[in-house]
């Protein structure tokens, strides 16, 4: 499959989840468990087959450093979508998720030691300023829409603060597990596969924490509404087919970034993943009609400003730009 595929599958796959994820999030805000569960045991049963050939093909990393790091992003899966029931919209869910770079910087000064240039750290200053300032202005947006009395207006101000807290911890494991990954790859060579199967099938038993709130939502998304499917012309209920479509959708996702890792550079999946977002998010905006407002938008410029300078792309596309020259030139 080539590149051009990969870049479609990533748009494709990745914008219709987040369009599915804001339905299902809409119509119930907290069902954030059972879209994990349901995105885990989807790709974990994919992977069984089709990467481990029925448990028959042993990992190439052992299976004690995946505890490590499916711990981690079990923790991370399950805490970004667990935010969405405190208040958190979904425009500022993916602008904070955006954030990542800023973890993975501060994460690799700590850990790794790492030193970065002047760009790259103005970069991150952009994108701490983005999040600052849509963080702010979606803070403001919830004590205004609960002005009917002090206390309740006090109260859903702190139910978001923690949704924040919890995605801000998100944000920083989730790059801790990106540096230990890193650490392994080096190590004993690159498994993306091999990992992404045993990310979603060693956290299965987890899920038994929430079984009652997994089996409740189950429940309730069996009385919601039912539709008929059209081709298929099968009747049932309709969250039911956004949670099936949410986890398609996520495959096709993580399947297109995976194979455009293995056909691009590091630099051009982080700028499609990048413009995916992007999209999303402009989305996300006009179609469910979000509350976003003029300062939203400078910040989400700021972030996005912020990460194109970050990945470097203006020098990338200069130097594209030069090489017609350089052979026209050796040409002559």
């Amino acid at each position: 499959m080539g590149t051009v595929a990969a870049i479609v599958l990533v748009f494709v796959g990745c914008c219709s989840n987040v369009v599915s994820l804001e339905l299902l999030v809409r119509s119930f805000p907290g069902c954030g468990n059972i879209v994990t569960f349901a995105q885990f045991v989807f790709i974990a049963l994919e992977g069984f087959i089709f990467e481990t050939n029925f448990g028959r093909k042993k990992p190439a990393i052992p299976v004690s450093n995946y505890v490590i790091m499916v711990t981690m992003f079990f923790t991370v899966s399950v805490i970004n979508n667990y935010a969405l029931n405190f208040n958190i919209a979904m425009p500022l869910h993916m602008i904070f998720r955006s954030g990542s770079l800023i973890a993975n910087m501060i994460l690799g000064i700590i850990i790794l030691k790492k030193r970065y240039s002047a760009s790259k750290y103005l970069s991150i200053a952009l994108i701490s300023a983005g999040i600052f300032i849509c963080t702010i202005m979606s803070a403001r947006q919830v004590n205004v829409a609960n002005e009917g009395s002090e206390e309740q207006g006090f109260y859903a101000f702190m139910h978001w603060l923690i949704g924040i807290a919890m995605l801000t911890f998100a944000l920083l494991m989730s790059a801790r597990m990106g540096i230990f990954q890193e650490t392994l790859y080096k190590q004993y060579g690159k498994h993306s596969k091999e990992a992404l199967f045993y990310n979603h099938c060693l956290p299965l038993p987890g899920f038994l924490l929430l079984s009652t709130d997994i089996y409740n939502h189950c429940v309730h998304f069996s009385q919601s509404t039912p539709v008929d499917v059209p081709v298929i012309g099968v009747t049932m209920p309709i969250l039911w087919l956004y949670l099936l479509i949410n986890v398609i959708t996520q495959y096709v996702c993580i399947r297109g970034v995976f194979i455009l890792t293995t056909e691009c550079a590091s630099l051009t999946v982080t700028l499609v993943v990048t413009l995916r977002k992007f999209l999303s998010l402009i989305f996300s905006i006009l179609y469910f009609q979000n509350p976003f407002t003029s300062w939203h938008w400078v910040g989400t410029a700021v972030v996005f400003l912020g990460t194109l300078l970050y990945t470097e792309v203006w020098s990338s596309v200069q130097a594209a730009l030069r090489r017609p020259d350089v052979k026209e030139k050796k040409a002559e």
